[in-house]
Protein backbone atom coordinates (compact mmCIF):
# COMPACT_ATOMS: atom_id res chain seq x y z
CA UNK A 1 0.00 0.00 0.00
CA UNK A 2 3.13 2.86 0.93
CA UNK A 3 4.40 1.94 -2.38
CA UNK A 4 0.94 1.95 -3.92
CA UNK A 5 0.73 5.36 -2.34
CA UNK A 6 4.04 6.70 -3.68
CA UNK A 7 3.53 5.90 -7.44
CA UNK A 8 0.20 7.44 -6.91
CA UNK A 9 2.07 10.64 -5.45
CA UNK A 10 4.30 10.27 -8.22
CA UNK A 11 1.76 10.36 -10.87
CA UNK A 12 0.25 13.79 -9.38
CA UNK A 13 3.59 15.61 -9.66
CA UNK A 14 4.19 14.60 -13.11
CA UNK A 15 0.86 16.10 -14.17
CA UNK A 16 0.88 19.05 -12.49
CA UNK A 17 4.70 20.06 -14.39
CA UNK A 18 3.32 18.61 -17.70
CA UNK A 19 -0.18 21.34 -17.10
CA UNK A 20 2.22 24.31 -15.54
CA UNK A 21 2.54 27.19 -17.40
CA UNK A 22 6.13 27.77 -19.01
CA UNK A 23 8.22 30.83 -17.54
CA UNK A 24 7.53 34.44 -18.49
CA UNK A 25 5.50 37.26 -18.17
CA UNK A 26 1.21 36.20 -17.43
CA UNK A 27 -1.04 36.57 -20.43
CA UNK A 28 -3.01 39.71 -20.55
CA UNK A 29 -6.78 39.31 -19.52
CA UNK A 30 -8.13 42.23 -20.76
CA UNK A 31 -10.90 41.94 -23.31
CA UNK A 32 -13.52 43.92 -24.70
CA UNK A 33 -16.63 42.72 -26.01
CA UNK A 34 -18.87 45.36 -27.91
CA UNK A 35 -21.13 43.15 -29.99
CA UNK A 36 -25.08 43.82 -30.28
CA UNK A 37 -27.28 42.12 -28.14
CA UNK A 38 -30.40 42.98 -29.32
CA UNK A 39 -32.37 40.48 -27.11
CA UNK A 40 -31.21 41.56 -24.32
CA UNK A 41 -31.72 45.37 -25.45
CA UNK A 42 -35.94 44.41 -25.78
CA UNK A 43 -35.82 42.46 -22.18
CA UNK A 44 -34.25 45.94 -20.87
CA UNK A 45 -36.87 48.18 -22.79
CA UNK A 46 -39.74 46.21 -21.89
CA UNK A 47 -38.48 46.12 -18.04
CA UNK A 48 -38.58 50.11 -18.31
CA UNK A 49 -41.91 50.62 -20.27
CA UNK A 50 -43.89 48.51 -17.74
CA UNK A 51 -42.06 50.02 -14.82
CA UNK A 52 -42.81 53.20 -15.82
CA UNK A 53 -46.44 51.84 -16.02
CA UNK A 54 -46.86 50.45 -12.14
CA UNK A 55 -45.19 53.99 -11.87
CA UNK A 56 -48.53 55.85 -13.11
CA UNK A 57 -50.57 52.75 -11.66
CA UNK A 58 -48.91 53.78 -8.36
CA UNK A 59 -50.16 57.32 -8.55
CA UNK A 60 -53.62 56.53 -10.14
CA UNK A 61 -54.59 54.31 -7.37
CA UNK A 62 -53.05 56.82 -4.34
CA UNK A 63 -55.59 59.07 -5.45
CA UNK A 64 -58.18 56.84 -6.26
CA UNK A 65 -57.99 53.76 -4.22
CA UNK A 66 -55.09 54.21 -1.78
CA UNK A 67 -55.55 50.72 -0.50
CA UNK A 68 -51.92 50.16 1.61
CA UNK A 69 -51.49 46.46 0.10
CA UNK A 70 -52.15 47.73 -3.80
CA UNK A 71 -49.41 51.01 -3.38
CA UNK A 72 -46.92 48.28 -2.04
CA UNK A 73 -47.61 46.21 -4.76
CA UNK A 74 -47.52 48.59 -7.88
CA UNK A 75 -44.01 50.52 -6.05
CA UNK A 76 -42.69 47.36 -5.22
CA UNK A 77 -42.75 46.22 -8.49
CA UNK A 78 -42.08 49.24 -10.39
CA UNK A 79 -38.64 49.50 -8.89
CA UNK A 80 -37.98 45.44 -8.87
CA UNK A 81 -38.23 46.24 -13.00
CA UNK A 82 -36.10 49.34 -12.76
CA UNK A 83 -33.74 47.79 -11.42
CA UNK A 84 -33.84 44.22 -13.27
CA UNK A 85 -32.90 46.32 -16.60
CA UNK A 86 -30.58 48.59 -14.60
CA UNK A 87 -28.92 45.19 -13.88
CA UNK A 88 -29.58 43.57 -17.28
CA UNK A 89 -28.27 46.86 -19.03
CA UNK A 90 -24.71 46.57 -16.69
CA UNK A 91 -24.24 42.98 -17.75
CA UNK A 92 -25.57 42.25 -21.19
CA UNK A 93 -26.00 45.95 -22.89
CA UNK A 94 -22.87 47.92 -22.24
CA UNK A 95 -19.58 47.14 -23.60
CA UNK A 96 -18.25 44.32 -21.86
CA UNK A 97 -14.71 45.28 -21.27
CA UNK A 98 -11.96 43.61 -18.78
CA UNK A 99 -9.47 46.07 -17.83
CA UNK A 100 -6.36 45.37 -15.17
CA UNK A 101 -4.06 48.44 -15.94
CA UNK A 102 -3.62 50.94 -12.94
CA UNK A 103 -5.09 54.12 -14.14
CA UNK A 104 -3.04 57.43 -12.98
CA UNK A 105 -4.11 60.46 -12.28
CA UNK A 106 -5.69 62.42 -14.93
CA UNK A 107 -2.71 65.19 -14.62
CA UNK A 108 -1.97 65.19 -18.26
CA UNK A 109 -3.83 66.05 -21.08
CA UNK A 110 -3.63 62.87 -22.86
CA UNK A 111 -4.54 60.73 -20.25
CA UNK A 112 -7.63 63.60 -20.04
CA UNK A 113 -8.26 63.35 -23.73
CA UNK A 114 -7.63 59.07 -23.38
CA UNK A 115 -10.68 59.00 -20.96
CA UNK A 116 -12.99 61.39 -22.77
CA UNK A 117 -12.61 58.51 -25.42
CA UNK A 118 -13.25 55.83 -23.74
CA UNK A 119 -16.54 57.39 -22.07
CA UNK A 120 -17.57 57.82 -25.71
CA UNK A 121 -17.00 54.48 -26.57
CA UNK A 122 -18.94 53.24 -23.76
CA UNK A 123 -21.86 53.56 -26.00
CA UNK A 124 -20.62 51.08 -29.27
CA UNK A 125 -22.37 47.23 -29.10
CA UNK A 126 -25.90 49.17 -27.98
CA UNK A 127 -27.99 48.91 -31.50
CA UNK A 128 -31.49 49.98 -30.37
CA UNK A 129 -30.52 53.29 -28.36
CA UNK A 130 -33.36 55.42 -28.98
CA UNK A 131 -35.91 52.75 -27.80
CA UNK A 132 -33.86 52.17 -24.68
CA UNK A 133 -33.93 56.04 -24.31
CA UNK A 134 -37.32 55.98 -24.58
CA UNK A 135 -38.27 52.91 -22.56
CA UNK A 136 -36.10 55.06 -19.71
CA UNK A 137 -38.21 58.15 -20.14
CA UNK A 138 -41.33 56.14 -19.70
CA UNK A 139 -39.42 54.85 -16.29
CA UNK A 140 -38.46 58.11 -15.53
CA UNK A 141 -42.13 59.21 -15.70
CA UNK A 142 -43.97 56.69 -14.09
CA UNK A 143 -41.76 56.75 -11.02
CA UNK A 144 -41.56 60.50 -11.08
CA UNK A 145 -45.08 60.60 -10.72
CA UNK A 146 -44.90 57.48 -8.14
CA UNK A 147 -43.05 59.78 -5.96
CA UNK A 148 -44.42 63.30 -6.39
CA UNK A 149 -48.20 62.20 -6.34
CA UNK A 150 -47.82 61.16 -2.66
CA UNK A 151 -46.30 64.89 -1.26
CA UNK A 152 -50.55 65.99 -2.28
CA UNK A 153 -50.99 63.84 1.46
CA UNK A 154 -48.54 66.04 3.30
CA UNK A 155 -51.36 68.33 3.75
CA UNK A 156 -52.47 72.27 2.82
CA UNK A 157 -49.78 74.35 1.89
CA UNK A 158 -50.39 77.00 5.02
CA UNK A 159 -49.21 79.80 2.96
CA UNK A 160 -51.06 83.09 4.47
CA UNK A 161 -54.16 81.22 5.96
CA UNK A 162 -52.70 82.11 9.61
CA UNK A 163 -53.58 85.43 8.95
CA UNK A 164 -56.57 85.00 6.49
CA UNK A 165 -59.42 83.17 8.23
CA UNK A 166 -63.13 83.33 7.03
CA UNK A 167 -63.88 85.37 10.23
CA UNK A 168 -65.55 88.57 9.68
CA UNK A 169 -67.70 90.93 11.61
CA UNK A 170 -71.33 89.70 11.32
CA UNK A 171 -70.60 85.80 10.73
CA UNK A 172 -72.96 83.55 13.04
CA UNK A 173 -70.95 80.76 14.75
CA UNK A 174 -72.71 77.55 13.72
CA UNK A 175 -72.24 73.96 14.66
CA UNK A 176 -70.98 70.95 12.46
CA UNK A 177 -74.36 70.43 10.93
CA UNK A 178 -74.52 74.01 10.27
CA UNK A 179 -77.21 75.03 13.58
CA UNK A 180 -76.38 78.66 14.47
CA UNK A 181 -75.13 78.47 18.07
CA UNK A 182 -77.25 80.39 20.84
CA UNK A 183 -75.45 82.19 23.50
CA UNK A 184 -77.72 80.30 25.61
CA UNK A 185 -76.40 76.88 24.76
CA UNK A 186 -73.38 77.76 25.93
CA UNK A 187 -73.06 76.51 29.76
CA UNK A 188 -70.92 77.39 32.44
CA UNK A 189 -67.76 74.88 32.56
CA UNK A 190 -68.56 73.18 29.32
CA UNK A 191 -66.53 74.02 25.78
CA UNK A 192 -68.40 74.43 22.53
CA UNK A 193 -66.56 73.73 19.18
CA UNK A 194 -68.11 75.95 16.98
CA UNK A 195 -67.21 77.20 12.66
CA UNK A 196 -68.16 80.04 10.80
CA UNK A 197 -71.05 80.06 8.98
CA UNK A 198 -71.31 79.68 5.35
CA UNK A 199 -67.67 78.49 5.31
CA UNK A 200 -65.39 75.54 5.14
CA UNK A 201 -65.35 74.22 8.38
CA UNK A 202 -62.14 72.10 6.99
CA UNK A 203 -59.95 75.69 7.08
CA UNK A 204 -57.68 75.96 9.15
CA UNK A 205 -58.85 79.39 10.77
CA UNK A 206 -62.19 78.22 11.00
CA UNK A 207 -63.06 76.09 13.95
CA UNK A 208 -63.20 78.33 17.36
CA UNK A 209 -63.81 77.08 20.90
CA UNK A 210 -66.56 79.06 23.25
CA UNK A 211 -66.64 79.13 26.55
CA UNK A 212 -68.14 81.20 29.62
CA UNK A 213 -67.00 82.66 32.54
CA UNK A 214 -68.82 84.68 34.83
CA UNK A 215 -67.83 88.18 33.62
CA UNK A 216 -66.52 89.54 37.29
CA UNK A 217 -63.64 86.91 36.53
CA UNK A 218 -62.40 88.60 33.71
CA UNK A 219 -59.02 90.06 33.23
CA UNK A 220 -58.92 90.81 29.22
CA UNK A 221 -56.79 93.25 27.67
CA UNK A 222 -58.10 96.60 27.34
CA UNK A 223 -58.62 96.79 23.88
CA UNK A 224 -60.37 93.21 24.16
CA UNK A 225 -63.35 94.46 26.82
CA UNK A 226 -66.16 94.44 24.80
CA UNK A 227 -65.10 91.18 23.28
CA UNK A 228 -66.69 88.58 25.47
CA UNK A 229 -70.18 89.69 26.39
CA UNK A 230 -72.29 87.56 28.62
CA UNK A 231 -68.67 86.30 30.17
CA UNK A 232 -68.91 84.53 26.46
CA UNK A 233 -65.37 84.10 25.29
CA UNK A 234 -64.07 82.21 21.79
CA UNK A 235 -60.40 81.27 20.77
CA UNK A 236 -59.30 79.91 18.12
CA UNK A 237 -59.07 75.85 18.47
CA UNK A 238 -55.58 75.46 16.82
CA UNK A 239 -52.96 74.93 19.39
CA UNK A 240 -50.28 77.50 19.13
CA UNK A 241 -47.65 75.02 20.02
CA UNK A 242 -48.02 72.61 17.34
CA UNK A 243 -51.13 72.52 15.89
CA UNK A 244 -53.38 69.88 17.30
CA UNK A 245 -57.05 70.81 18.45
CA UNK A 246 -57.65 72.49 21.79
CA UNK A 247 -60.16 70.18 22.88
CA UNK A 248 -60.28 69.88 26.93
CA UNK A 249 -61.34 72.44 29.20
CA UNK A 250 -60.24 72.61 33.02
CA UNK A 251 -63.16 73.76 34.42
CA UNK A 252 -61.68 74.03 38.50
CA UNK A 253 -63.45 72.17 41.06
CA UNK A 254 -60.69 72.67 43.75
CA UNK A 255 -59.49 75.52 43.76
CA UNK A 256 -55.75 75.37 45.66
CA UNK A 257 -54.54 72.90 42.30
CA UNK A 258 -56.32 74.44 39.54
CA UNK A 259 -57.03 78.41 40.15
CA UNK A 260 -59.21 79.52 37.27
CA UNK A 261 -60.93 77.89 34.07
CA UNK A 262 -57.81 77.17 30.84
CA UNK A 263 -58.84 75.40 27.50
CA UNK A 264 -55.86 72.41 27.68
CA UNK A 265 -54.31 70.77 24.36
CA UNK A 266 -54.06 67.03 24.69
CA UNK A 267 -51.01 66.56 22.57
CA UNK A 268 -48.77 68.60 24.97
CA UNK A 269 -50.19 70.07 27.96
CA UNK A 270 -50.42 73.25 26.87
CA UNK A 271 -53.01 75.14 29.59
CA UNK A 272 -53.98 78.45 28.22
CA UNK A 273 -55.93 81.06 31.14
CA UNK A 274 -59.09 81.92 29.42
CA UNK A 275 -60.03 84.69 31.98
CA UNK A 276 -57.08 86.48 31.01
CA UNK A 277 -56.96 86.45 26.77
CA UNK A 278 -55.96 82.41 26.79
CA UNK A 279 -52.57 83.50 28.16
CA UNK A 280 -50.07 80.39 28.31
CA UNK A 281 -49.71 79.18 31.81
CA UNK A 282 -48.57 75.75 31.23
CA UNK A 283 -46.72 73.53 28.56
CA UNK A 284 -44.78 74.03 25.56
CA UNK A 285 -46.70 77.08 23.72
CA UNK A 286 -45.31 79.71 22.92
CA UNK A 287 -47.76 82.55 22.71
CA UNK A 288 -51.51 82.49 23.78
CA UNK A 289 -54.80 81.40 21.80
CA UNK A 290 -55.74 84.01 19.07
CA UNK A 291 -59.28 85.28 20.40
CA UNK A 292 -61.89 86.09 18.44
CA UNK A 293 -64.28 88.68 19.77
CA UNK A 294 -68.01 87.73 19.85
CA UNK A 295 -71.79 89.96 20.06
CA UNK A 296 -74.79 88.57 20.67
CA UNK A 297 -77.61 89.58 18.00
CA UNK A 298 -81.14 90.03 19.28
CA UNK A 299 -82.19 86.71 18.71
CA UNK A 300 -79.47 85.56 20.88
CA UNK A 301 -77.22 83.87 17.89
CA UNK A 302 -73.71 84.30 18.64
CA UNK A 303 -71.71 86.82 15.99
CA UNK A 304 -68.41 87.40 15.30
CA UNK A 305 -67.24 91.20 15.87
CA UNK A 306 -64.35 91.06 13.75
CA UNK A 307 -61.91 89.01 13.05
CA UNK A 308 -59.02 87.05 15.41
CA UNK A 309 -56.85 88.81 17.39
CA UNK A 310 -53.63 87.42 15.81
CA UNK A 311 -51.71 84.56 13.10
CA UNK A 312 -53.57 81.40 14.05
CA UNK A 313 -51.65 77.77 14.44
CA UNK A 314 -48.07 77.75 15.90
CA UNK A 315 -45.93 80.17 16.24
CA UNK A 316 -43.39 78.76 14.16
CA UNK A 317 -46.09 79.32 10.97
CA UNK A 318 -45.20 83.15 10.57
CA UNK A 319 -41.28 83.19 10.84
CA UNK A 320 -41.16 84.86 7.47
CA UNK A 321 -42.42 87.75 9.47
Amino acid sequence: MRRLWRLLLALVLVWRRRDAAPPGPPPDPSSRDTRPRPRAERVAAAALAIAGAFGVAFAVLFVVRPDTQLLGLALGVALALLAFALVLAGKRIVPQEIAVEERPELVREEDEAATAQAVAESGEGVSRRRLLGAAAGMAGAGLGAALIVPISALGPNVADRIDHTPWRDGVGLAYEDGRPVLADDVESRALITAFPTGADPRELGSPVVVVRVPVTELDLPARRQGWAPEGLLAFSKICTHAGCAVGLYRAPLYEPTSRGPALVCPCHYSTFDVRRGAEVIFGPAGRPLPQLPLRIAPDRRLLAAGGMSGSIGPAWWSVKR
